[in-house]
């Protein structure tokens, strides 16, 4: 039976992120001696474990292995030896150092309502995030389990599907939020990034690890989606616009009638001799539809159709509504020019 007196791991590279001290392989019954140095590099922490059970963290230094400063180990062994007795145990290297260059990305794109066009959209996004090891007993115990190593990339590969799950629930909640559109994401990316991390952060912290940078470097939709979606929104403008010309007709209608009815409440003056004067404008509820028509086609006259109406009856009725004081001077003189100029 070989015994070690002194434990050291040189990582290999800064990919690794947890390592089980390998012993000697061609001697699988090589035991740990109490008085065992134990060193632990600049980054690193180092976990005794035996039986399942945590001894104690140690941090960069030399450190040597002994009940005095192993509380546990007295519980777990016997002293047979003098205080020199070997025993079995296992001991976990950590990187502590932040890993800041890891990548994450959708591999099928996130279906979303967008709040401010109230359409269905899919969205791509990807951006890279960093990690630093924040409870190395709670990593190994939680994650590494029976694992002799994890490095960088296997964290990465698990947590990206971690990533996603939450984003997608992010990026909804963050928009209805926000009031922000989906096709305007890209112009908040900072913003979003900082509501990505907070809502991924307890996950991460569950196995030991802290967030230590998430940037969503792009958010896109699909091609073929945005012009569909381009498309639609063309149309939907155009039926928006129908609809305000629609109401600026009705409207412009019921002012004309305020206005005559103004006109007509006014005795003796020369509204009320343009009404009393057999104008064809009428009076009434009746005569709603013939006041709006003339009324409308001498404000807004069109040039001369083929059946011609007299543009002289368009300038008479248009100096009467001037005198009737119904249109001001520049309205009268603007409209006239108009008028002519259809000739």
């Amino acid at each position: 039976m070989a015994i070690i007196d002194r434990i050291k791991f040189d990582a290999p590279s800064d990919e690794w992120l947890v390592w089980k001290y390998q012993t000697n392989e061609a001697n699988r019954e090589e035991e740990i001696r109490i008085g065992a140095q134990l060193v632990v590099n600049q980054t690193q922490e180092a976990l005794l474990v035996k039986g399942g059970q945590a001894l104690d963290l140690f941090g960069p230094g030399t450190h040597t292995l002994a009940t005095g400063n192993i509380p546990l180990l007295r519980k777990l062994i016997n002293l047979p030896f003098g205080g020199q007795t070997p025993f079995t145990a296992e001991v976990w290297y950590i990187n502590k150092h932040a890993k800041r260059n890891l990548r994450w990305g959708t591999r099928t794109p996130i279906p979303l309502i967008d709040p401010v066009y109230n359409y269905p959209v899919s969205v791509r996004a990807y951006g890279q995030w960093g990690i630093r090891v924040e409870d190395s007993q709670r990593l190994i115990t939680q994650l590494v389990g029976t694992l002799r190593e994890l490095r960088s990339d296997k964290i990465n590969d698990y947590f990206t599907g971690e990533i996603l799950q939450r984003l997608s629930d992010a990026l909804s909640k963050y928009f209805v939020e926000k009031g922000v559109s989906v096709f305007q994401a890209n112009a908040r990316l900072n913003e979003f990034s900082q509501f990505a991390a907070d809502a991924i952060r307890a996950e991460f912290k569950r196995f030991g690890l802290e967030i230590v940078n998430f940037n969503v470097e792009s958010i896109n939709i699909p091609d073929e989606e945005k012009k569909k979606f381009q498309e639609v929104l063309g149309k939907r403008m155009e039926i928006e616009q129908v609809s305000k010309v629609q109401v600026g007709q009705a409207y412009t209608t019921a002012r004309t009638f305020d206005v005559l009815e103004k006109a007509a409440s006014t005795e003796g003056g020369a509204a009320g001799n343009l009404l009393a004067g057999g104008l064809g404008l009428g009076i009434g509820l009746g005569a709603g539809v013939p006041v709006g028509q003339q009324v409308g086609q001498a404000m807004n006259p069109q040039p001369a159709k083929s059946d011609g109406e007299d543009a002289m009856t368009k300038l008479q009725k248009l100096k009467q509504m001037l005198d009737a004081g119904l249109i001001t001077e520049d309205e009268f003189k603007t409209k006239k020019k108009q008028i002519l100029d259809a000739m």
